[in-house]
Parts: C-alpha cells; sequence; structure tokens
C-alpha cells in the first residue's frame, strides 16, 4: 500500500506497488478498488496484500476530445486498475518505512480531529489546507474553489510553506546564532520542512515549495545572497531527477509558472504604484502578486481547463488575510492532536473561521457571469500566447521601437494561429455515433456547425454534458440544431439506418451502415440478409447480453462490429 486516493461513489482507492502477479515477479504501480462497505476499514499504509482480482489495463478515452485519464495514470507510473472484494484481500504483513511511517501518523492526526467538534465539511477543507488531503472534499465545495479563482490554497504549495518556515523559525529563536546554533537551527529548519512535506503527501507542488525553501534556508545560513531565480531552476531540476513524471503533473507545471511570473512580473507591477500606507500597500502587493500568477498560469489553465475564473483578485483580497489567520489556528490544532483531541474552543475557531471561508469563496464563485467557460485553446495557441506575455514584459522592462515591433509581431501570429484553426474546423465534415451510458447521442457535424440527435432529457441538457461541451470546445464549433433520433439519415453519399427498441423498419431500404440501439429484440442473422450492411455499430444503450450474440452473428457473417464500448465512438 503506497497511497489513499479520493474514494468514489462504490469504491475506497488506494495505489498498491505491484510486487507479484500469479507468482510471477512483476514492477509497477496499480490502482486498488475496494467496495464500500458498512463495517469495512481503511488499510494501513505500508500493508502488504495477497489480492484476488481482476487487473484491466489503462484504457484509451471511449469518447473524442475527453481528458485521457489513462494517459495520465502511466505519467503517474500507474499502468492498470484492480477491482477485488474485501473478502478476497489478505493482509499478510507489515512493511515499515519513513513514507508508510509519516503516512499512517497522518492518519492518525485526521483520526483525532474527526473526534474533535468541527463539522464534517470545514474539517475537510482543514485537511486540505494543513495536511494536503483533499480526498474527502466535497465536489459542490471544490466547484467553488474553482469558480472562485482559489483552488490553488486546498493544494499545500508555496503559500503554506512560507508560514510554516516562518513559525519554525519562530520557534527556533532562543538558540544563539553561533556558528554551531545557526547550523542546529538550519539542520532543525530543513527537517522539518521536509517531515512536513511528507506529511502532508509530497503532492509536486509541496515538495517544488520545500525543495526551494530548503535552498533559501542554507543560503541564508551559508550568508550568501541567493539567486531566487537560479533557486528555482535549481531545485525544477532536482525534483525531476528523483521523478521524473511530475513533469508532466499540471500542478507542477502550474505552480513553477505561476511561481516564476510572481518573480519576474511582479516586481514590475508593484512598482505601478507605491502607496505610502502600510494597509493600502499589504492588498495592493495581493493584488499585484495575483496578477503575476495568473498571468503566468492563464495560459496552461486554459488549456487543460478550458475556463478562467474573472474574480480571482477579488478573492485573493479577501481570503489571503482569513488564511494566515486559519493557517495559525490550524498548525496549533494539528500539534495538539498528536497528543490528544483539540480543545472544544479551538475546534469552534477553526470551524468558524473554515466556515466563514467556505461562505466567501460561495457568495464569489455565486457571479458564475465572471466564469468564462468553455474556451477552445489548442496547443499551438497555447505556445503563441505566451510568446505573447514574454516579449509584452520584456518590451515593458526596456521599451524600444524594435521590441515593440516584435510584440505585435507576435500577436498577428497568434491571430493567424487561430484563424488557420478556425478555418480547419469550417471544412471538415464528420458524423460520430458517441458511446454513452444506457443513451444515444449522434452529432452530425459541417463545418462550426453541430447538429445533436438524442431524446429529450439529453437535448435539454447539453451545456452540462460534458461529452458533448468537450467535443465544441475541441473543436471549435457549437450546436447549432437539437433534434430526436431519426430511423434513417443519410451523410456523405452514405445511407445510415437507426433501429431502436420498437425494432420497426422498411425492408426495402438497403442501408450502408446499421446502428443499433436501446436493445431491439431483433433476428441478427435475418437482418443481415435482408440489408447487407457494410458495417454494423452498437452503442452503449444496449443490453451486453444482447451484444455477445449479435457480435457472434457478425463474425460468422464477416461483417464489421463495431461496439462503442470497446472500441469507442464510431467516426464517418
Amino acid at each position: 500500500m503506497v497511497e489513499k486516493l479520493k474514494s468514489t461513489q462504490k469504491n475506497k482507492r488506494y495505489i498498491t506497488a505491484v510486487k507479484n502477479i500469479d507468482l510471477e515477479r512483476s514492477f509497477g504501480k496499480v490502482i486498488l478498488n475496494i467496495p464500500k462497505e458498512d463495517n469495512s476499514k481503511n488499510l494501513k499504509i505500508g500493508s502488504r496484500l495477497e489480492v484476488i482480482g481482476i487487473v484491466f489495463k489503462n484504457k484509451n478515452p471511449l469518447n473524442p476530445s475527453l481528458f485521457d485519464y489513462g494517459k495520465y495514470l502511466e505519467n503517474q507510473e500507474i499502468y492498470a486498475q484492480v477491482y477485488t472484494k474485501p473478502n478476497q484481500i489478505k493482509i499478510t504483513n507489515y512493511e515499515a518505512s519513513l513514507w508508510a511511517g509519516f503516512s499512517n501518523f497522518r492518519e492518525t492526526i485526521i483520526s483525532n480531529l474527526e473526534k474533535s467538534a468541527i463539522s464534517n465539511e470545514e474539517l475537510n477543507v482543514l485537511n486540505a489546507l494543513i495536511l494536503g488531503q483533499q480526498q474527502d472534499i466535497s465536489p459542490e465545495v471544490l466547484k467553488d474553489y474553482q469558480y472562485a479563482g482559489a483552488i490553488h490554497i486546498l493544494s499545500v504549495s508555496g503559500l503554506h510553506v512560507g508560514f510554516i518556515l516562518l513559525f519554525i523559525t519562530f520557534l527556533l529563536k532562543p538558540i544563539s546564532n553561533s556558528r554551531k546554533g545557526s547550523l542546529l537551527k538550519l539542520t532543525l529548519v530543513v527537517l522539518s520542512l521536509w517531515s512536513f512535506a511528507i506529511l502532508a503527501g509530497l503532492s509536486p507542488s509541496i515538495v517544488r515549495s520545500v525543495t526551494m525553501f530548503s535552498f533559501l534556508a542554507i543560503g541564508i545560513h551559508l550568508r550568501r545572497t541567493v539567486n531566487i531565480f537560479h533557486t528555482l531552476v535549481v531545485s525544477m531540476l532536482l525534483i525531476l531527477l528523483f521523478k521524473p513524471s511530475f513533469l508532466f503533473d499540471v500542478g507542477f507545471q502550474l505552480s513553477y509558472l505561476a511561481l516564476f511570473f510572481i518573480l519576474w512580473l511582479q516586481p514590475i507591477l508593484a512598482n505601478i504604484w507605491q502607496p505610502k500606507n502600510k494597509i493600502i500597500t499589504y492588498f495592493w502587493d495581493i493584488i499585484t502578486v495575483s496578477f503575476a500568477a495568473q498571468i503566468g498560469a492563464m495560459p496552461l489553465s486554459i488549456y487543460y481547463f478550458h475556463q478562467f475564473p474573472g474574480l480571482f483578485f477579488v478573492t485573493n483580497l479577501l481570503i489571503l488575510p482569513l488564511l494566515g489567520i486559519i493557517m495559525a489556528v490550524g498548525v496549533v490544532a494539528v500539534l495538539i492532536t498528536t497528543f490528544h483531541t483539540v480543545p472544544e474552543f479551538i475546534a469552534k475557531a477553526i470551524e468558524f473561521l473554515i466556515a466563514l471561508l467556505n461562505s466567501i469563496i460561495h457568495w464569489v464563485a455565486s457571479f458564475d457571469v465572471f466564469v468564462f467557460k468553455n474556451i477552445s485553446f489548442s496547443t499551438a495557441m497555447l505556445w503563441s500566447s505566451y510568446l505573447v506575455i514574454i516579449l509584452i514584459i520584456l518590451w515593458i522592462k526596456r521599451p524600444a521601437f524594435k521590441r515593440l515591433t516584435i510584440v505585435f509581431a507576435s500577436i498577428l501570429l497568434m491571430q493567424i494561429i487561430f484563424i488557420i484553426k478556425k478555418k480547419e474546423s469550417q471544412n471538415n465534415e464528420e458524423l460520430i455515433v458517441f458511446n454513452y451510458k444506457k443513451n444515444t447521442i449522434i452529432t452530425e457535424r459541417n463545418g462550426n456547425a453541430v447538429t445533436v440527435y438524442s431524446n429529450d432529457s439529453i437535448r435539454k441538457n447539453l451545456y452540462s454534458n460534458l461529452l458533448i461541451q468537450s467535443y465544441l470546445v475541441d473543436n471549435f464549433c457549437e450546436v447549432t440544431a437539437k433534434k430526436s433520433l431519426q430511423n434513417l439519415m443519410y451523410f456523405k453519399h452514405q445511407k445510415i439506418l437507426v433501429i431502436d427498441s420498437s425494432c420497426i423498419y422498411q425492408k426495402e431500404i438497403y442501408p450502408d451502415i446499421l446502428v443499433i440501439i436501446q436493445s431491439p429484440k431483433l433476428n441478427m442473422q435475418r437482418l443481415i440478409k435482408t440489408y447487407k450492411p457494410k458495417e454494423i455499430i452498437v452503442d452503449g444503450s444496449n443490453f451486453k447480453s444482447y451484444i455477445r450474440i449479435w457480435e457472434a452473428t457478425c463474425k460468422k457473417e464477416k461483417i464489421p462490429f463495431h461496439y462503442t464500448n470497446e472500441k469507442g465512438f464510431y467516426k464517418i
């Protein structure tokens, strides 16, 4: 057992390192899925297990333009998922290690926090803020943080580590600044930071932050001027040396980009206005840091998530002062839980502060008109947008006509890339049968205009349908018509017959493609002899027992058979 993941509605999930499969030596990681049961307990990290179960290799997405979760897992060195039952798991022994010790210590802290008077929702946010454990935060709360542009505070990062460093430095003040005292301070600071990193789960953002602050602490100890950009690059290379898979982690990419732009751009923005009042200066610094981080992370964020929170600066102004107080009280609470349950007056204080934080986040997120969603953004547009941003900043730092000319040339390049992508979209025509459980979705695309064929419930909720929205965003197109499913369709000189549960069809039609939906009771052999189709398509709305019979018949008759739940969407 390596790590506990966020549970699904049905299963508890763990990352496990594989040692043997069917008595053969094996390597790599898999996700272990165990059904939730009332009497089932969480497994301890470090437990060695013997498991009877079915291994499923990571799948590619079965529909177009969706996030490739299988590829993402492989980038994290996870190559399969195992599904088993509690009675098919045997704990053979326990492997003591530093990682397992810290992980189980964290679980003890969480267990003690659960015994306190802190309510569930606030406790889950506290676990994310202090211990980096987001697994139990409700989807509604996560959505609010995303829309408010505050999702970064739920991932333990530089902000949290910086506070921990200040807290440790304060505790170590009594130690003298002699040579031995200074070395002792450095050792305790670095050990404390890395202990906190392990305790919080060694996420990419916290590894990056702790590595950087460790270099900073060493630089201060050696009494040398630390070049923060060098520290940034060295910390990144050092992390990738030990964990190359972090390069593909979205959080790792976003955190380094945001930090680089804070260091590079924030001083320029801060010099625009230098207020004399300290309180105004404090809030002005929050605004400039927020803008610098968002400008750096915005293109990559839009590329991955296709949305942008317009009120991020309002969120940061409102929550960052409050977050400092929550972190202070939260760290005290966690320290107490290592020995005892949290006293009620501290628990109620944390509960009130986090409830206030959640209320502010929810209020900002409620202005969803400022959340720009479904933004189409290609890889070429991503690179060209960063080129524009970098060149503009270079021009601001040293204004010159030549640099301004290059800036306008880069903007023109980005516009040309966008026009080319739109042009490509307008020249495409395709018909897609999606893989959708218990329902049927067929889209016909002509340029950037898409017609959706489906039932009433699907057509009424297209805006919230992930399959359709992902397809539209990725292809720079929009829905121009919504129609009910038709039995006969024509596309690119091909005749398509759709047979549904009514099983009503005309015998005089000789289709090129036969699409079967909604589990009709039919004789496949007779159907093939009647129509002689070139190919038969079956989607996810059909019973699996029917599909196996149909597939066997098609194989016997040598008719190509495409089942969307195995081969993915079908496209003409």
